[in-house]
């Protein structure tokens, strides 16, 4: 599947290249997949969110995915309620998947001082298809 390894490549260049977070990279690799451009300042609004800053609270990979699918879905036309339906079912789903929404829980390995960077990367990559594949066919 193309978009995998486009998922796949990208993580790793964000990661490694620019140091991207969870959330800002989930953000570019959806934008990208659904041909939907964001503007800088909603990119800028999803600065801290990997953990809430590092701490470990919500995971920055359903905070990003969650940005982009009220933006998408409020493109697309859907009011405000059948968005926060479609929030709610995505969690629900990622939760169910993932078993948490917390990145404390998340995190392979949970979190050290001695923590490698970007410990997260095969999980992203593996969320990001999941948040692709579950927008796809909710929204087309």
């Amino acid at each position: 599947m193309a978009e995998l390894e486009y998922i796949r490549t990208t993580v790793h260049d964000l990661y490694w290249s620019i140091d991207e977070n969870c959330a800002r990279t989930t953000l570019r690799i959806l934008s990208h997949l659904f041909f939907f451009p964001l503007e800088e300042q909603t990119l800028d609004a999803a600065i801290g969110m990997h953990g809430a800053g590092g701490l470990g609270a919500q995971c920055g990979l359903v905070e990003g995915s969650l940005m982009f699918i009220g933006a998408y879905l409020a493109a697309r036309g859907m009011d405000r309620q059948a968005i926060v339906a479609c929030c709610r079912e995505y969690a629900e789903l990622f939760s169910g998947r993932f078993g948490s929404l917390s990145c404390h829980d998340l995190r392979p390995g949970g979190f050290r001082e001695d923590d490698p960077p970007h410990r997260c990367e095969g999980l992203t990559v593996e969320a990001i298809g999941f948040t692709f594949r579950s927008l796809k066919e909710r929204a087309g």
